[in-house]
């Protein structure tokens, strides 16, 4: 009894938290390796981790498409602010990601060297900000959770990132912090309509918004998670963010942030305001289709592997926006395995980009060539991830985008002409991606013409280095050592890196093979969404004849649906 009334997801998010305040007091030695900070930061990670896996395992019921493991404490009663966290089938897998994806990331930042203490304690809070979006069930907490996570992601960029790092940390806090402004709006807009004011979710879906207010509402919420979504035209922050963030960083930049905007899109915008989604979800379809081809085209112009690796991101981000817009059980159900499948394979390919880096100390890959002969480990895993990300049968890329194709293009609710053009169009996607990225694995592992040592530019600008001072106040190696591409040493994957790189690669073959894994986290509950959502259709199908016919609607949802 005394197990049960545990607050297991409070103590989820200020574990992490009361950790990294606890930093300041570890002990720095300088001149050491400080492998007692690392361990400690880690380790707190693996706790937290697997006290997810325990709380889960032994409270959460995948049956239920209800809010579970509700925790309520008063906060602030006069602003109306509580502190309400729990959890169901969208919120679940995505916190387990983000526990994974952080931990194995602290890890994987083992030769981070400078200002360690303040590092890890970035990582850590920012930790325990992914744990609180994902549980908070007031929209208020869920707000402030929001920009709490905002405020160590632009100091881990800005700090430990390359050399044009400032301006894309800048750029980064720009972006999301003024869109995160219509998430506060249109918090107070839903909270104080109706005959009473509350911020939490599940009585929020008990109010009923006139259409005008919804269309508002859903435009702006659209805005601040279509940003961290990284959807066109607001995607550009992101390819900056990579190119300048420290590898560890873009592994959950990757893996997690951008998951954030496609679980608030599903959150808020498709279960909280169904009325409006009916009109947005063509344009969600259409900038689906956008992001998945511009990403794509885009990829092929980059010489940096990480803003190549960044546009792959904005490109099958689409597909999330697709199964979203699909109006079928499935297409909803791929959009998460989507994000799920894209953060594990997302976080590996970051990885082994910094892998690479600390051999060959750059990122442009016109600087490689046959660099697979002396890493013959780093060219295998890496070869597996690209193998992922391009959706080969057997991996979970595969099998998250073959859901959302089948459910778009099973649903009944478009007409015959949109859905042709619309899947016609992303299927280019899908041509172009092992393109891009089998000719990425061509110019970094395979033999090609290498320019001369004199010609490489240099990677950094440190003092002891004598180098040409390039607009930065200090060093900026993307946080580990500062040589040249000259000064390289091919050492092959350490036990380490293998490791890391290990446990994505078997939950990405694990769900290939059998995607169930993941989706019995989370069915039910997207067949209580989508249900929803189909019952307004079929309602307004029936009085609005001049939308729910034509170009882009079919004006039924057909059998196939069900």
């Amino acid at each position: 009894m005394a197990i049960a009334q545990v607050p297991w997801l409070t103590i989820l998010i200020l574990l992490p938290l009361a950790a990294a305040l606890c930093m300041p007091f570890l002990p720095l030695v300088r001149g050491t390796n400080n492998n007692l900070i690392r361990w400690y930061a880690i380790s707190v990670g693996a706790l937290d981790l697997a006290l997810m896996g325990y709380i889960f395992w032994t409270h959460y019921d995948p049956t239920r498409a209800d809010f579970q493991i509700v925790e309520t404490f008063s906060w602030v009663p006069s602003l109306g602010l509580s502190w309400t966290v729990s959890v169901d089938g969208l919120s679940a897998p995505l916190v387990l990601l983000a526990g994974l994806v952080t931990t194995l990331s602290m890890l994987a930042a083992w030769r981070v060297n400078r200002r360690p203490r303040l590092f890890y304690s970035l990582m850590l809070v920012l930790y325990a900000a992914q744990i609180g979006v994902f549980v908070a069930q007031d929209l208020l907490l869920f707000f402030i959770m929001w920009e709490v996570e905002l405020v160590p992601v632009y100091l881990l960029v800005c700090i430990w990132g390359g050399q044009n790092r400032r301006y894309a940390a800048t750029k980064f806090l720009m972006y999301t912090a003024i869109s995160s402004i219509f998430i506060l709006v249109a918090a107070l807009g839903m909270a104080f309509y109706g005959d009473w004011v509350t911020f939490d979710m599940a009585q929020l879906h008990l109010k009923s918004f006139p259409l005008g207010l919804e269309l508002l509402l859903y435009a702006g919420l659209l805005i601040a998670f279509g940003v961290k979504l990284a959807i066109f035209p607001f995607h550009t922050w992101l390819p900056d963010a990579h190119g300048e963030a420290s590898s560890p960083v873009s592994m959950v930049l990757a893996g997690v942030l951008l998951k954030m905007g496609g679980y608030g899109l599903i959150r808020l915008n498709l279960e909280l305001l169904p009325h409006a989604h009916l009109y947005f979800a063509p344009i969600l379809a259409i900038i689906g289709v956008i992001n998945i081809v511009y990403g794509a085209l885009n990829s092929f112009a980059q010489t940096n592997m990480k803003r190549r690796l960044a546009y792959s991101s904005v490109s099958h981000m689409g597909f999330v926006l697709l199964g979203i817009a699909s109006f079928t059980d499935l297409g909803i159900s791929g959009a998460l395995l989507q994000m799920l499948s894209h953060g594990l394979i997302a976080s590996v390919l970051f990885f082994l980009a910094g892998v690479t880096y600390d051999r060959t100390h750059t990122m442009m890959m016109n600087e490689m060539s046959n660099i697979g002969q002396a890493l013959p480990r780093v060219f295998t895993l890496f070869t597996m991830a690209v193998m992922a990300s391009l959706a080969l049968p057997g991996m979970s890329g595969f099998a998250s985008e073959v859901a959302v194709f089948v459910g778009f293009t099973t649903s009944g609710a478009y007409s015959e002409t949109f859905r042709t053009v619309t899947v016609g169009l992303s299927a280019v996607g899908l041509i172009l991606t092992p393109i891009y990225l089998l000719s990425m694995l061509r110019q970094v592992f395979y033999a090609a013409e290498a320019l001369p040592v004199c010609d490489i530019l240099p990677s950094c600008d440190i003092d002891d280095l004598n180098l040409k001072n390039q607009g930065n106040e200090e060093p900026s190696c993307f946080g580990n050592n500062c040589e040249l591409p000259n000064q390289s040493k091919f050492e092959d994957a350490t036990f380490r890196e293998v490791m890391i790189a290990g446990c994505f690669l078997v939950l990405i073959v694990a769900i290939g093979f059998y995607p169930k894994l993941a989706m019995q986290m989370y069915d039910v509950k997207t067949v209580a969404v989508n249900a929803s959502v189909q019952a307004v259709y079929q309602t307004m199908a029936q009085t609005e004849t001049q939308v729910y016919g034509g170009k882009f609607y079919a004006g039924n949802l057909g059998p196939t649906v069900f």
